[in-house]
């Protein structure tokens, strides 16, 4: 569920760049391209791990049933950045909360 844009990165074998995963905490096979638009985005492949990222995605698909969005949506496109940014690179490694902000529909 990425964003499959060009990586500006060598082409190599998939899985052969290793990356600290700031999320499990040691050094992991890292994404092949960049999985979201932007400088999170860039992040994310600099310091998530495939693993890490596949958890996310995981995370992400329940979080979007939950609240019944569409990926394509902008105001789902934003409210995932968010929680992604906060799962990948901070403390929070549960879904929203009932008192989590929801989207304008």
């Amino acid at each position: 569920m990425g964003f499959n844009g060009p990586s500006n990165e060598p082409a190599g074998h998939p899985g052969s760049r290793t990356v600290f995963c700031v999320k499990l905490g040691r050094q992991l096979p890292g994404l092949d391209e960049i999985p979201w638009p932007g400088e999170l985005g860039r992040r994310i492949y600099d310091n998530v791990s495939a693993a890490a990222w596949k958890m996310w995605e995981d995370r992400m698909r329940m979080i979007l049933n939950e609240y019944r969005m569409l990926p394509y949506q902008p105001e789902a496109q934003a409210f995932m950045a968010r929680l992604m940014e906060e799962y990948l690179f901070g403390e929070d490694d549960d879904a929203p909360q009932e008192d989590e902000p929801r989207p304008t529909e």
